[in-house]
């Protein structure tokens, strides 16, 4: 019963997933900034889709580490 009251992952887990959120609307606010026609330029093709990859392994990494406040 004493485990009801806790939440699933630690302080540490919810910061890293806010970073990995902000990182993936980055990434889609930078490919819709791109001028060229269909978005076909440097930042709607190369910068936008690296920056949502990253910010999708950051929300991956959240996930996955302990935190070592919570044991």
């Amino acid at each position: 019963m004493e485990n009801r009251n806790k939440l699933a992952f630690g302080r540490k887990n919810y910061i890293l997933m806010l970073v990995g959120i902000v990182l993936l609307a980055v990434g889609f606010i930078i490919m819709t900034l791109d001028k060229e026609q269909y978005g076909l330029g440097f930042m709607g093709i190369t910068l936008g889709p690296l920056v949502v990859m990253a910010g999708f392994i950051v929300e991956l990494f959240a996930i996955m580490v302990k935190d070592k406040t919570q044991e």
